[in-house]
C-alpha cells in the first residue's frame, strides 16, 4: 500500500506517547520509517508498556512535560517543526474522571487549546490530526450508532472534557486554520480499545486478567453493556490512513471521522468476558 511508504523519514510529533495507544503507535510509525518524537506527562500504569519495551529508544527526542504547560509546548513544537503532530494527551479514564475532574479538564481541554493556539501560529507546514473519543456523543440511549454529525454533548467530567475540546476544536478550525495553507487539521474518535500492554486501572480486559492470575473473580459494573470494542491496531492504522489523505489533499481539512467496528459486531461486556474466558483457566466473574 502507497500511503505507508509516505511516512518514512517524516518527522512525528506524538503527544500521550507513553500511553498505551501512544506506545502502540510509536512501533507502528517506526516499522514505517518515521522520526519519532513524544511529549508526555509521564506513565498512566505500571506496568508501563512504554518503559517495558524500552521505547525510549525509538525516539528522536522523549519530552516528559504537562502539554498545559503554554511555554514549554510551544518551544518544543517550534524547535522539531514536525511533519505531523498525532495528538493523543488525555487523562483517559472516565471512572478516574470523577475523582480527578480538574486534571481532567486541564489536560484534556486547555492542553488541547494550547497546541490549537501554537499552530495556530506556525510558519512550517503540519498535518495534525486530534483524538477525541467516541464519548462526546450526547447520550440518548439509542441502538443504532452514533455518527459524525450527532449532538456533542458529554455528561461525566471525561466526555465533557472531550466535548469542550471539540468545541474548541472547531471554532479554531472555522475562525483561524481552515484558512491556513501549511496546516491540514482533522478529528478522529474512537473508544473501548482492547489489545496487549494496556495495564491501565479500571479497564474491563486488564482487571479481568489482574484478577484471574490472582485467582479471584473479576468485579464486573455493568454486565449486560454493549461497547464498540476494538484492538488497537484498527483505529492506529485508521489515524495513519486518515493523516496520509489530509496531508494529500485539502478537501479533507477540518474533516471528523469515528474509528470503530460494524455495529453489527458489538459485544455486550459479559460476551467479551465470556470469550476471554474461553482461554483461560480461571474465569469467574462477580
Amino acid at each position: 500500500m502507497k500511503y505507508l511508504n509516505y511516512f518514512k523519514n517524516k518527522k512525528i510529533l506524538i503527544t500521550g506517547h507513553t500511553g498505551f495507544k501512544g506506545s502502540w503507535s510509536i512501533l507502528v510509525l517506526k516499522f514505517l520509517g518515521a522520526k519519532l518524537y513524544g511529549i508526555s506527562n509521564g506513565y498512566v500504569s505500571n506496568p508501563s508498556m512504554f518503559k517495558k519495551l524500552n521505547l525510549h529508544k525509538q525516539l528522536q527526542k522523549n519530552f516528559i512535560f504537562d502539554i498545559s504547560n503554554y511555554s514549554k509546548l510551544k518551544k518544543t513544537i517550534n524547535v522539531i517543526e514536525p511533519d505531523i503532530i498525532l495528538h493523543m494527551a488525555a487523562q483517559a479514564l472516565v471512572f478516574k474522571s470523577y475523582t480527578l475532574p480538574f486534571q481532567t479538564m486541564k489536560t484534556n481541554t486547555f492542553g488541547t487549546i494550547n497546541l490549537l493556539e501554537i499552530i495556530r501560529n506556525i510558519k512550517f507546514k503540519c498535518t495534525i490530526l486530534i483524538i477525541t473519543s467516541d464519548k462526546v456523543y450526547k447520550n440518548v440511549e439509542k441502538k443504532s450508532p452514533y455518527f459524525e454529525n450527532d449532538e456533542i454533548y458529554g455528561i461525566d467530567p471525561y466526555s465533557a472534557s472531550k466535548s469542550m475540546a471539540e468545541i474548541a476544536i472547531n471554532s479554531y478550525i472555522k475562525s483561524y486554520l481552515i484558512r491556513k495553507k501549511n496546516i491540514n487539521i482533522g478529528i478522529a474518535r474512537a473508544g473501548n480499545v482492547i489489545g496487549g500492554g494496556d495495564w491501565a486501572e479500571n479497564r474491563i480486559v486488564p482487571d479481568c486478567i489482574k484478577s484471574w492470575t490472582k485467582l479471584k473473580p473479576a468485579k464486573i459494573r455493568n454486565p449486560e453493556s454493549t461497547r464498540p470494542w476494538q484492538h488497537v491496531l484498527e483505529p492506529i492504522f485508521g489515524y495513519i490512513l486518515f493523516i496520509y489523505y489530509l496531508s494529500k489533499n485539502r478537501k479533507f481539512n477540518g474533516e471528523i471521522l469515528n474509528f470503530g467496528p460494524d455495529s453489527k459486531n458489538n459485544y455486550s461486556v459479559i460476551k467479551l468476558i465470556n470469550n476471554i474466558g474461553k482461554i483461560w483457566p480461571y474465569k469467574k466473574v462477580r
